[in-house]
């Protein structure tokens, strides 16, 4: 018994012992972490994918920060200042005075409406096509993959390709319209369509739609053969008819399809410049006029870099008003 309780005591200083020399090596650091768990946290980093993935990123991300990021911080700059692009901006007296211009102007505000315009038309009426296209093509008919190549196709064609053959079509005395009008017996109908004021900016429209509208339909199609055949064979038994099928129950679940393409055709929308430049240069007329070509004009013919800088940034920001809710709804959804 005597050597039991013994072996016990022996025991006993040997753990406390332990207990002591573990205290003594934990209370090495001032920010209240001990030294074993410093070093597993700077293991831990040292070990993670964003620093063992560092030479991948870093480069990529340093570069669009300072050609892409620096160039619109430098733009925001320079709208701040009265550079008229001859010699070195001023960057001592920052203003707003080339915002403060923009309310006066009428070119501006006709450059903003038109480009509202073709921002919400081109959107609207390319997704009803593709839409339209979209449900044609998903019949199961024959040559589905050279219908849908033949719809696509446009798109693949720039805009500088797409507005010489515009250009070509819209041609009052030898273009494919009106010859068409006039061989069909709707001569009353040929007008000089991109030289009257009342229907250039349609005319634009009409155009970017035919170039676009095959996008919307491949982005709808695929929602289309997403959406299970169960839900189809439902809707069919419950009597509903092909047109209240599709608008009651087929349609609701595309609202993925819709503003995804939504926001890459008002993205394009946005970027008309080399269509409207190429048909029209830089003047097209206070009827067809947009930002972007605005901005192109007042900097680089009339030498207004500010102004034109500051019309820029109006640009960018209606950019970022399509896109950030876009990013912002995918990142809440866990899809970035």
């Amino acid at each position: 018994m005597d050597r039991l309780l013994a072996r016990v005591r022996r025991r006993e200083k040997q753990l406390s012992r332990n207990d002591d020399s573990s205290d003594d090596n934990s209370v090495l650091t001032d920010g209240g972490t001990t030294e074993p768990e410093r070093r597993g946290g700077l293991s831990r980093l040292r070990h993670s994918d964003a620093v063992q993935a560092l030479p991948f990123w870093l480069p990529p991300a340093l570069l669009m920060g300072w050609f892409v990021y620096g160039a619109v911080g430098w733009n925001l700059l320079i709208s701040l200042t009265d550079w008229s692009g001859l010699g070195q901006p001023e960057y001592t007296d920052l203003t707003l005075e080339m915002y403060a211009q923009m309310p006066d102007d009428p070119s501006f505000w006709a450059a903003f409406r038109n480009t509202i315009v073709l921002l919400i038309a081109f959107t609207v009426v390319s997704l009803a096509i593709g839409l339209v296209l979209a449900i044609l093509v998903d019949q199961n008919i024959r040559f589905e993959n050279t219908f849908r190549t033949i719809y696509l196709l446009p798109m693949a064609l720039s805009f500088v390709v797409t507005a010489i053959f515009w250009s070509w079509m819209y041609n009052p005395s030898t273009g494919t319209i009106n010859v068409v009008l006039s061989a069909i017996g709707l001569d009353f109908l040929a007008m000089n369509w991109i030289g009257d004021p009342r229907t250039r900016l349609a005319s634009i429209i009409f155009a970017l739609t035919w170039q676009f509208s095959g996008y919307a339909m491949v982005v709808y199609l695929a929602g289309l053969r997403a959406i299970p055949d169960e839900h189809y064979e439902a809707a069919t038994v419950d009597g509903a008819s092909t047109f209240r099928m599709y608008w009651r129950v087929i349609v609701p679940q595309l609202s993925a399809s819709t503003t995804s393409a939504a926001v890459v055709l008002m993205v394009f929308a946005l970027k008309a410049f080399d269509f409207i430049f190429v048909m029209f240069g830089d003047n097209p007329g206070r009827s067809a006029d947009i930002l972007a070509v605005m901005m192109f004009r007042v900097a680089f013919s009339r030498t207004q870099w500010a102004y034109g800088a500051a019309i820029a940034t109006i640009l960018f920001l209606m950019a970022l008003a399509v896109v950030a809710p876009y990013l912002y709804m995918q990142y809440r959804r866990g899809d970035l």
